[in-house]
């Protein structure tokens, strides 16, 4: 169950991963967009997961209705406004959306440094209409390959001041983290942190490249971390931070049940494995769903659950002064 003692903290959410229906569907109407369904009901199964997929790339084709209707700026601006407000009516006390302008901007051929634009002109707006504490991530889709990955990056980079931090996101098996060393490096040069999706389809030595080679702060899934004992106590030694996302790793099948999932071993090794949603308009999910449900048939204890609720504030990407301002909030000792 959540902790009410500390925030509540997402910081494994992608932005356009958690697209509402009805604007799915009121986007749909207005641009005259040839959706496969036209109530939420019916809309349902082709957006979210019904029954676990094999493999992250079958989920990623949930993704088509979602960024399909990014027809523009403004649809953007809008999605990524209302990703805000559904965090703050989630009670999440802060949340690191992460988005890949790339992957947002292709379906309708739209520039990704306007989306990049529209994406923090909208979080910005919500942040003053909601009291929720917000940052963004940008992401590199490997999935487009190390060219693409440098448009990418160039996107982002227009707006350096308004991210905290860069991702490697996508195809973990066809596009190593090898690939986008030198990307990282920049984005690392930018003053981002940095966090990698890695162990989620490969194995241990995906999460060593991305610690060793690409510096991650955190790892994004590191599912195959726990094959490893000797990554596990670096891990652990280092306060390498994991977000973990449980209903989202069993509908992608990289674990079998929730019973199987690492976590539970994370946190019993002393690792700073925390709590996320991913993609909760797929997932079909939110934060307090994960806590208290599927954290609970992981066969985490309370403790645990609570203890990863106080990790994601240990690793979270703030400042000193938002983290002072998050402590002042919830009345946590500083």
């Amino acid at each position: 169950m959540i902790d009410t003692n500390f925030p509540l903290i997402d910081l494994h959410r992608h932005l356009d991963g958690s697209v509402r229906l009805e604007t799915i569907l009121d986007l749909g109407r207005v641009h005259n967009l040839p959706l496969p369904a036209w109530g939420v009901d019916e809309l349902r199964p082709h957006v979210q997961v019904t029954k676990p997929r094999p493999g992250v790339m079958a989920f990623i084709d949930k993704f088509k209705w979602m960024v399909g209707v990014m027809v523009d700026y403004d649809a953007c601006r809008r999605i990524a406004y209302e990703n805000v407000e559904d965090a703050y009516r989630e009670g999440v006390d802060y949340i690191e959306l992460r988005f890949s302008p790339w992957f947002m901007a292709e379906p309708n051929q739209l520039d990704p440094v306007g989306v990049v634009e529209a994406v923090v002109d909208g979080v910005e707006q919500a942040r003053r209409d909601f009291d929720i504490m917000t940052n963004l991530i940008g992401i590199i889709s490997r999935t487009y390959g190390a060219k693409i990955g440098w448009k990418e990056l160039e996107s982002l980079l227009t707006k350096r001041d308004a991210l905290v931090g860069l991702d490697l996101a996508g195809d973990e098996v066809n596009y190593p983290g090898e690939v986008f060393v030198d990307h990282i490096r920049k984005g690392r040069e930018a003053g981002w942190a940095i966090t990698i999706h890695a162990g989620e389809e490969r194995g241990p030595d995906s999460v060593w490249q991305a610690l060793n080679d690409l510096g991650a702060d955190r790892i994004g899934h590191g599912i195959s971390a726990i094959e490893d004992p000797a990554l596990m106590d670096y891990l652990a030694e280092q306060q390498i931070g994991i977000e973990s996302n449980l209903t989202s790793n069993l509908q992608t099948t990289v674990v079998p049940d929730l019973m199987s999932h690492p976590l539970r071993q994370f946190l019993a090794h002393g690792i700073l494995a925390t709590i996320n949603t991913d993609d909760p308009g797929i997932s079909g999910i939110n934060l307090p769903h994960e806590y208290n449900v599927a954290a609970p048939s992981a066969g985490l204890t309370p403790e645990q659950i609570s203890q990863a609720q106080r990790n994601a504030l240990e690793v979270a990407f703030l400042s000193s002064e938002e983290r002072q301002v998050l402590h002042k909030k919830l009345g946590i000792g500083y």
